[in-house]
């Protein structure tokens, strides 16, 4: 199974990013998939999921301002993000667990200037 994510960057606060992450190896449409973050010196926390069958929730901090979004065809998963803050900076990380493992792509960047 390979993750690959895109889309991080530099944004002011206000401004929006999208981050999408192409999956490989797996039948994508069976399994939820999850977006994940990092910020220096901080544990890594779940920011959003969704289901195999399209139900999504997300952490507190995001809610109203990040959607989670998939395509089945293309096995892709999005990350909108709207009104960024300086606190969303982190790297961003798409995960998925399948076959009993937990697999994760090699995370994309996300800074957020005041």
């Amino acid at each position: 199974v390979q993750l690959q994510a895109s889309g991080g960057g530099l944004v002011q606060a206000g401004g929006s990013l999208r981050l999408s992450c192409a999956a490989r190896g797996l039948n994508f449409r069976l399994y939820d998939m999850n977006w994940y973050r990092q910020a220096p010196e901080k544990q890594r926390e779940l920011v959003a999921r969704i289901t195999s069958n399209g139900s999504t929730n997300y952490a507190d901090s995001v809610k109203g301002r990040f959607t989670i979004s998939r395509d089945n065809v293309k096995r892709t998963v999005a990350l909108q993000m709207n009104s960024l803050k300086p606190e969303d900076t982190a790297t961003y990380y798409c995960n998925t667990g399948a076959y009993a493992r937990n697999f994760w792509g090699q995370g994309t960047q996300v800074t957020v200037s005041s």
